[in-house]
């Protein structure tokens, strides 16, 4: 994580800005693991998916590599990214949780990155989620999920006793206590 935090590298450009022509579709996919591939062969180079990871973003449904003269289509089997990596941090407002993503981006969890949780549709287990930008979010890996799930506590949501995660001042229920 340290090493990560001292990069130089730029993050994701301002697409939220641009508003190009939709050029159609481009036959680039992201796999249930983060992987991207391109005609379905992987795309190895680090450097050319951390590029294409910058310009991507989510209109409603459906995910584009967005230039300011181009926009594209891509398929997205599950969520682009993939959290690989936690940490906590001591802040002013408690702990807060701090994920890597597996293209080296850092989250910092809190209200506007936010946890959300899922039922797995193949084994009823717990899939959780950070947003990482915009309407981009990382699953989190399996053994980040385990580390997480030491982090859980009981609290009372709504007249409801529910266990969680907290971070950075932030509670993100997971489940019912009972």
């Amino acid at each position: 994580m340290s090493a990560v935090r001292a990069s130089t590298t730029r993050g994701a450009a301002p697409v939220e800005r641009w508003n190009p022509p939709d050029c159609g579709e481009i036959d680039i996919a992201i796999d249930g693991e983060g992987r991207w591939s391109y005609r379905s062969s992987p795309i190895e180079r680090v450097g050319l998916v951390k590029l294409f990871a910058s310009v991507l973003r989510k209109d409603g449904e459906r995910y584009v590599l967005v230039t300011p003269v181009e926009k594209l289509g891509i398929r997205v089997e599950d969520v682009p990214f993939l959290a690989v990596d936690m940490a906590s941090e001591t802040t002013g407002q408690g702990e807060q949780l701090v994920f890597r993503t597996s293209l080296d981006d850092l989250v910092r969890c809190d209200g506007e990155h936010p946890l959300r949780f899922a039922v797995d549709a193949g084994n009823g287990g717990l899939k959780p989620y950070i947003r990482v930008r915009g309407e981009l979010w990382a699953r989190l890996s399996r053994s980040v999920t385990l580390e997480l799930v030491e982090h859980a506590e009981e609290r009372i949501v709504d007249g409801v006793a529910r266990i969680g995660v907290a971070s950075a001042g932030s509670f993100f229920p997971i489940d019912p206590a009972a």
